[in-house]
């Protein structure tokens, strides 16, 4: 049972209402948000408009600012537009749509004013804006908000979306847009991307570094690039490949990365013939390995295409060259039962055969495979490169419990760069791997080719003994 002091809503009630309310502005005092939120409350017992009213001053007020957010005020700061956010979205919304609508729409306007203020890495405020576009997609849908009216609202925002709060709009517009509204919105956008750039004098022309290159070029390629984007957008909403292609430059269709994009929409579209012609005309010049999404692609046009054999002899050859597992694991996929497990081992036979012990380490630690992973250190320790800590740190972490001998060598590997290097920054971590190998040398039965850890240690301190740096850490 709890005590008559515990903080609870039953044990406040207690105190009545008039000593809660004494309460409530003696620990308000000093806090603005505090504050808004008591009036905030105190508004709602009023109604829905009221609220509304509330939060509209409040918008206003966060768009004249004009102080500098610091780091230490972003949590702060997004938690006020958190409140605001939640309370059109939970009360105005659910009383009246449509100044819900209104309301939603000056807050995600006051983006301008937050990121102009704060840096632009502070992803918390971007988070929120994209948050409240989806508000706003619901919203618009329950308000009935007119096609046309929505479409433009749209087309205007995405012209002013300089710190990308507008990203997600179309995506989440659309329900409300329907196709005839997406129709209006993509007729704005191609309007807008040829209407002819008036190029001022030259002598009024504003210049950029020492090019020369001008504000109105600069003015000019924003606009297009935004303009392709959202009619690349609409384009994947209408399930339309050839205009989301349109949208190109052409400079880029043979780019690899942009090659497989559009092999991806083709092949959803039931088009594998155009999607492999598409891969293959990429470019590969000077390229030691294509990226994974197009070698992938190329795997799915193929297969569709009813070219099995030849999809499953690409896929293996992309494994051999990359040891990437995702190649791996599809090529398994399309075998028959029981097939699976023979390539599986021959698989496994060619990466401990891998010219390059390390990507073999990564592959066997994310299949996961890790007694291939121990027998791969034992057979190969030689090969490994202590420097390479980011690999061997977590290897050793995965291996210590069911290999600790595997977990040793990769440990000592570390130990021996540092020492053999003289990387004093590293002493500390070497001295605290070294601990590891004191706490796991019980654990193993047999060091086999290996020195035991006490000869180990012996050996380290014949080596480096004047390391004094390193020898001190470990008393």
């Amino acid at each position: 049972m709890a005590a008559k002091t515990t903080l609870n809503a039953k044990n406040l009630e207690a105190l009545g209402a008039q000593r809660l309310a004494e309460l409530l502005i003696e620990i308000s005092m000093g806090s603005a948000a505090h504050k808004r939120r008591l009036r905030m409350e105190l508004a709602g017992n009023q109604g829905s408009a009221e609220v509304a009213r509330e939060v509209r001053k409040r918008l206003a007020s966060i768009a004249r600012a004009r102080s500098f957010i610091e780091w230490h005020k972003v949590k702060t700061v997004n938690a006020d537009l958190e409140t605001q956010r939640s309370t059109i979205v939970t009360v105005v919304a659910a009383d009246d749509p449509k100044e819900a609508f209104d309301l939603i729409w000056q807050f995600l306007a006051v983006a301008d004013s937050i990121f102009e203020r704060s840096n632009s890495g502070d992803s918390v405020f971007i988070e929120t804006f994209h948050q409240a576009c989806a508000d706003a997609g619901v919203i618009a849908s329950a308000a009935g908000i007119g096609i046309d009216v929505l479409a433009d609202k749209i087309f205007t925002a995405l012209q002013d979306n300089d710190h990308g709060q507008y990203d997600p709009l179309i995506a989440e517009m659309l329900p409300a847009l329907g196709d005839d509204g997406l129709e209006h919105l993509k007729s704005r956008l191609v309007q807008w991307s040829n209407e002819a750039e008036e190029k001022p004098d030259d002598a009024d022309r504003e210049v950029f570094g020492n090019g020369p290159i001008y504000r109105d070029e600069i003015d000019a390629n924003h606009r297009q690039m935004t303009a392709r984007i959202a009619l690349q957008e609409i384009a994947d909403a209408q399930n339309d490949v050839d205009a989301f292609i349109a949208q190109l430059p052409e400079q880029t269709l043979r780019a690899p990365m942009i090659a497989a994009e559009i092999a991806d929409r083709l092949l959803l579209a039931g088009r594998a013939e155009d999607a492999l012609t598409i891969l293959d005309g990429a470019d590969h010049r000077g390229r030691f390995e294509l990226p994974f999404e197009w070698q992938r692609a190329r795997v799915e046009a193929l297969a569709a295409l009813g070219r099995g054999e030849e999809a499953q002899a690409y896929q293996w050859q992309c494994f051999e060259q990359s040891l990437n597992g995702e190649h791996l694991r599809a090529f398994l996929r399309r075998l028959p039962d029981f097939d699976d497990i023979e390539a599986e081992e021959k698989a496994f036979a060619f990466v401990h055969g891998f010219p390059d012990v390390h990507p073999a380490l990564a592959f066997f630690l994310t299949w996961p495979a890790l007694a291939e992973a121990a027998k791969l250190i034992s057979n190969r320790h030689a090969e490994l490169d202590g420097n390479l800590y980011e690999l061997m740190t977590p290897a050793a972490e995965a291996l210590q419990e069911k290999h600790p001998l595997a977990a040793t060598m990769l440990l000592r590997a570390m130990i021996g760069f540092a020492l053999d290097y003289g990387r004093s920054s590293r002493y500390r971590h070497a001295a605290r791997h070294l601990a590891e190998c004191a706490s796991m040398a019980p654990h193993i039965d047999d060091f086999g080719s290996a020195r035991p850890h006490d000869a180990y240690v012996v050996e380290l301190k014949r080596k480096h003994g004047n390391k004094h740096g390193f020898w001190s850490l470990l008393r």
